[in-house]
Order: structure tokens, then sequence, then C-alpha cells
């Protein structure tokens, strides 16, 4: 009797959540790395285990053809520095650009800044879509098609409001004393920022400054539209435009190639800094 009773007690404090939360935990990864898991797996199978039905999950013969056809056929290397450059510098300017007017919004008190504010976070909410219309009417007029100026100055219109925002918040939370302090000593405005400010706020410039970059190297419509030479194309348009040998051939295994080439730097990049990053998401959550 007694046997059974502490059978079922042990059976009734079995608690399901040791089971049920790992499983979950699975299930989410699985489902959000199922496609790149796919995408590098087709990147490095033969043709014929790509077409192959039933489908072949695993390559039985591991091959970098794909990648090598990306730079002995077409110039992706080219690409791949076309992105870079317009992302690094929309990234740069956005920094250089909003951490002094973040401060200044943050800190100053004039005319017409509550207004300024409001206008800023309008912006951060309006679909940069709805924008390409105006934009393709001033880059005929400026004559900046196939340069780098016509997604530079776009991307770091679109990104630049966010900026101004979140660093705006790391300057509302940083102590005055310290400015106080750093006036006292002798320093002007700009030296306090680039000296004093700045390096406490690093979490929150790596933080925008990588979701500045990833926006700028992902972007696809002002890229396809502004940039027409072959020279001046950036990845997400070199990969949608790769063609087959014939017209009904879809070269599955270069554009599996190109995606991946395309994310690995955006992946490096966020785990290289993944530390900052979450200081700067989850900085001003909890105060005291």
């Amino acid at each position: 009797m007694a046997i059974a009773q502490e059978r079922s007690t042990s059976a009734s404090t079995f608690n399901w959540r040791q089971i049920i939360l790992p499983v979950a935990i699975f299930a989410v990864v699985a489902f959000f790395l199922g496609p790149i898991i796919w995408q590098v797996l087709t990147s490095i199978k033969l043709n014929r285990d790509i077409s192959a039905v039933p489908v072949v999950y695993i390559p039985t013969q591991i091959t970098l053809e794909h990648y090598l056809s990306l730079f002995l056929r077409r110039p992706f290397a080219l690409y791949i520095f076309n992105s870079a450059f317009v992302s690094i510098t929309t990234t740069l300017l956005c920094l250089a650009l909003g951490a002094p007017a973040a401060y200044a919004l943050a800190r100053m008190r004039f005319m017409g800044r509550k207004i300024i504010l409001a206008s800023i976070l309008i912006v951060t909410l309006f679909p940069a879509v709805l924008l390409f219309l105006g934009l393709l009417e001033v880059v005929k007029a400026t004559h900046l098609g196939n340069n780098y100026l016509a997604l530079i100055i776009p991307y770091t219109a679109i990104n630049l409001p966010l900026t101004i925002l979140v660093m705006r918040s790391f300057f509302q939370q940083l102590p005055k004393d310290l400015e106080d302090a750093a006036r006292v000593d002798g320093y002007n405005t700009l030296q306090m920022l680039w000296h004093i400010l700045l390096p406490m706020t690093v979490p929150a410039l790596v933080t925008t400054g990588i979701l500045t970059f990833i926006s700028a190297w992902n972007e696809f419509i002002f890229a396809l539209t502004f940039m027409t030479r072959e020279s001046m194309k950036t990845i997400p348009v070199a990969t949608a435009q790769l063609s087959g040998a014939s017209v009904f051939e879809i070269p599955y295994g270069p554009i599996a190639a190109a995606t991946v080439l395309g994310t690995l730097p955006l992946v490096l990049l966020v785990l290289f800094f993944q530390r900052k990053i979450v200081q700067g998401l989850t900085a001003g959550a909890v105060k005291g």
C-alpha cells in the first residue's frame, strides 16, 4: 500500500515542463534554422542531387562548384564590394549625423523640439517603399543613376530617424553630472561628446549601426532601379538576376551559394557583436 502511494505521488509531482520546454525550444530553433540549413546543403550539392526525385536531403557528394561559378562567370566579388561600400558608408553617416542630433534632442531645450521629435517618429513609421517614385524622379533629375550616392543618400535618410531615437534614449539615461564635470575641466560640447559620452554609449552605437548595416545590405527595390549597370549591382539584385544556361533552367545551386555568401557577413557581424547588441537592446529595461 505504501509503495503504491509513493508511486502515485511521484507520478503526480512529475514536472512536464522538463520535457515540453526543451521540445518547444528545439521545434522553434528547427523552424527558423530549417531554411538556412536547406540553402547551405543545396549550395554544396551536385546538380543531380538537387533535381533528384525523391528529394535528396543530405548530399551524396560535396562540391564547391556553385560557389566557384559565381566568381568565374560573373563579377560576384564586385557585387560584394558594392554592397559592403554602400552599407558601411551608410552606417558611418547615420552614426556621425545621428549621435550629435540625438544628444541635442536629449539635452538641449529649444523651440520646436517636440515637433522635431514627433516628425522623426512619424518618419520612422513611414514605409520606405512609398518614397520610391519620388526618389526615382530626384535621381533622374540629378543624374545620380549608377552612382553610389543614389543608394547612400536614401539609405541614410531612411535609417537616420531610428538612429536618432535610439541614441537619444541612451543620452537621456546618462547622468548630467558627467557633463557638468567635463565642462568644469574645460571640455566644449564636441569634445565632451567625443571623449566622454560616445564611449559610454557603445552598445547603442553598435546596435543602431548593425541595424542600419543590415537594412542597407538587404535593400532590393532601390538598388534594382537605381543601379542598372552590371558593375554597380549589389548582392540582392545580382542574386535575383542569376540565370541558367537556358531560359527554362533555374540555377538552384548558384542561387543557394549566392544566398549563403550574402548572409554570411551579417551572421558573422551579429555573432561578433552579440554582447553589445544585447546590452543595447536591454539597456533601460530595468532601472534601479
